[in-house]
This record gives C-alpha cells, structure tokens and sequence, in this order.
C-alpha cells in the first residue's frame, strides 16, 4: 500500500512538472524587448472658442460671460509605442498623438525626449513619430504569414500610467472587421484574450519569437477595462504604412469604386456559386477603377490578384494595400461563369493624414503647417490652404491666437493655396511689420494680424 501510495505521488510530481514545462517563459523575452518599448504622454492646448461666443452673446452679457469663464485647462493623454530603427523612428497609434501640441517618450531607463509627427493615418490608427537620438534599441516585425490563430502572445504597455506592464495570451482570431465610425474598413484586426486598457495603445503585440505581429488599438468592453476581446492591427498593414509615412509623410491608398455585400447560403445557390464566398457588388461608381475595368452590379469578385475574397470586408483589405495606378487581376463570377479583367487600380480620395517634416522645426511664425486633407478642403468649400499642426509656445503665430487645426488661407495680401506656397510668402515677411492674417477655425473664417519681431 505504501509504495503504491509513493509511485502516485511520483506520477503527479512528473505531470505537473511537465505541464509548468509546457508553458511559455516570458522572462527572456521581456528583458530583451522592453528597452525599445516606450511610454507617450501629449499635450494640446484647450480649443479657444471666445471668438465664437463673442458672435452668438449679446453685448451686455459678454463681459459678465468672459468674467464667469472658467480657463481651459490642456488635454493630457498618454500611450504606448514602440522604436522600429535605430536612428529614432518610433510607431505609435494616430489616435494617441492626434491633435498633440507636445509629445513626449520616455524610455525605461527614464531617459526622455520630444517627438515630433512624420505622418499619422487616421484609416489605419498609426502614427509614425521620431525623436533626435541613435544607437537605440529597436524592435522587428514579424512574418505576416507567422501569426496563427491559438499562437501564445505577449504585449507590453502602460496601462492607465503602470510604466512597462507584461502581459499574455492568446490569438483568438484573425482578419476581424471593425469599420470605423466614418463606415472604413482597411484594417483587417487581430483579435487577442491579451489584457489591454487605456494606455496600451500603441505598444507592440509580440510572439514568442520577440518579433512585433501587431500594435495594439482598441478593445472591446462594456465596462471600461479589459474582458479579453482586445484588438491589434496586424504588421501586414504596419509595414505598408511605416514605409509611406517614412517616404512621403502621407498615406496613399488603392480604390476601386463599388458598393459591396456579403454573399450568403441562399444568394449562392440563386446565383449558382459554389458556396458563400466572394462580394457581391451592389453598386459600381462612374469612372472609378472598377467602372472602366469592366466590373458590373450583380458581379461577384472571389479574388483579387490571386487572393482569395471569402468575404465582402476582405475586399477592401487587401484593395487598400494596393498601390494606386498599379494593374491588377480580378476575378468575378458572373452570369454563371468565371470570368477575368484586368484593371488599373484608383486612389482613394480623401485622406486626411496629418503631416510634418522631420527636420522641420518650427518657421519664422512658429508653425509647423502641412497641406489639409482633399475632404477638408472640400467640407470648407476652399480651394486650397495650409492647416497648422504645431504651434510654438509664445510665437508670433502664438501671441496672434493661431491654433492646431487653423487653415490659414491668406498672409498680407497673398493668397496661401499649399505648403510650398506658404514657405514662399513667410521668408518674405518683413521684421516689425504686422500683416495680415486670415484663416478658418471649425468653418468660420477669422481675420487677425501677426507681426515677426527677431
């Protein structure tokens, strides 16, 4: 009886050394990545809106208004990013640096530096930042094709300010749809049981391999905190962003022009399909990509360059990672029969994608300006302009009243339609001679005037 007693216990010993032997150590990894993993904490300043009031109060009751008003205090947001080069490029989330004044990244040995935007892409949620230093710690990205579903994960962040926070889990699923609040859907998310909450944002998604196959976005919750349904945007969609960003400061996406539909059981058998694959295509835009490649309403497209299209969110997946004016293979079912076109890719209008340059220090005014978006424009009903993305403290531009997200249309009496047009007008401003300035702040046009004292 005893040595039976003794020979179960053995066995249990033996059992659960393996299980624990099974399991993944993270150790190894995290003292490996950490030193390339920071935390982002930003700064904007309060949005003025006194000129407003002053058009919508009567004037008996503006002063006691200005009297009762509270002053704005700035907006302070923090995250995670994350080095990808030696020479400082770090990536990060664009909701993390939008509409940021001042960025900061400290690194865990405490050292901290200022950043500045190269590019932020509002569709993708990725901002790509730099900071003057080398020689740093920098991570990799993985093979797109190495993350599998069940794969074991690790992320680290800091959650709600917990500086360097690990934590584990698994791949749950791949290739989830979650189509912003504009009703856009190219990203294609990788879905995890990782705990993330506020503050995660923007920090790298690692495998075992200590390689990044993803940046954590978002998370699902009804409370707040983490209930393990966190999302990543997987290094596929990354790498094709960080390369544009780092190229030209901006994003440029393919197109096609069509208003597209899941396929179900029983459209499938009415079309003759197979099975429920591909996008059924609702509706074709004139002129677009898809119109003058022969793509026609009631087509079903099942792949694109040899990719298979399971689903309808799988088209504009793999549709945006396309270059724009590149020719590509579509293959639709239609009519019964397969059949193949060949087309020319579109560009996707509209991009509103903060950009700065990153030797650009601040100009003669204290700005740093970039070209708005073509919807911005648009909305505006302007021709052209600048839009200010940075504005230095005490500044002529500053002490003006200007603003980030100001676009500025006109400076004395010339007219301001791009960038290029702006550097040109500001080098020949002269010193202690307030000019005219105007420029338009949620769509109300502003008059001011700047002076340049150096």
């Amino acid at each position: 009886m005893f040595k039976k007693i003794v020979f179960t216990t053995l066995l249990l010993i033996v059992c659960v050394d393996k299980t624990y032997a099974d399991l993944p150590d993270f150790s190894a990894l995290v003292e490996a990545a950490a030193p390339a993993v920071v935390k982002i904490n930003t700064v904007s300043k309060p949005a003025d809106n006194r000129d407003t009031l002053r058009g919508q109060v009567p004037e008996m009751f503006r002063e006691l208004l200005e009297q009762r008003r509270r002053p704005a205090r700035p907006a302070r947001t923090m995250g995670s990013g994350f080095v990808i080069s030696k020479d400082g490029y770090i990536l990060t989330n664009h909701h993390v640096v939008d509409g940021a004044d001042d960025i900061q990244v400290q690194f865990a040995n405490r050292s901290e530096y200022s950043a500045v935007i190269v590019g932020s892409d509002r569709r993708s949620d990725l901002a790509l930042l730099k900071i003057e230093a080398d020689n740093l710690p920098s991570l990799k990205f993985a093979s797109s094709e190495s993350i599998k579903v069940g794969s074991w994960v690790l992320a680290i962040g800091s959650p709600f300010g917990l500086d360097y926070s690990v934590t584990a889990g698994i791949v749950s699923a791949i290739g989830r749809s979650l189509p912003t609040e504009k009703g856009e859907n190219y990203v294609p998310f990788i879905q995890t049981d990782v705990a993330i909450n506020r503050g995660n944002s923007g920090g790298p998604l690692f495998n075992l391999d200590g390689e990044v196959v993803g940046i954590n976005s978002q998370i699902y919750s009804p409370t707040g905190g983490s209930v393990g349904l966190s999302f990543s945007i997987p290094v596929s969609i990354a790498s094709n962003v960080v390369a544009q960003l780092r190229d030209s400061g901006e994003v440029r996406r393919g197109f096609l022009g069509v208003g597209i539909s899941d396929v179900d059981q029983f459209m499938a058998g009415a079309l003759g399909l197979p099975g429920p694959i591909g996008a059924y295509i609702e509706s074709v835009t004139p002129n677009s990509a898809a119109a003058n490649g022969g793509i026609q309403p009631d087509d079903v497209i099942v792949s694109v360059d040899g990719q298979a299209i399971l689903r309808s969110e799988d088209l504009p997946h793999i549709v945006g990672l396309i270059e724009p004016g590149e020719m590509i293979n579509v293959e639709v079912y239609r009519e019964g029969k397969f059949k193949e076109l060949k087309l020319k890719i579109g560009a996707l209008e509209g991009d509103d994608n903060i950009q700065a340059s990153v030797t650009d220090q601040s100009d003669r005014l204290g700005l740093s300006v970039a070209d708005p978006g073509v919807e911005d424009l648009r909305l505006l009903r302007l021709r052209g302009g600048v839009e200010v993305v940075k504005v230095q403290s005490e500044s002529p531009a500053d002490i003006a009243g200007l603003e980030v997200g100001d676009i500025i249309i006109q400076l004395g009496y010339s007219r301001i339609d791009d960038s290029e047009e702006y550097q040109l007008v500001i080098a020949e401003i002269p010193k202690s001679t307030p000019i005219r300035i105007r420029f338009y702040r949620q769509g109300k046009a502003i008059f001011r005037t700047i002076q340049i004292d150096e």
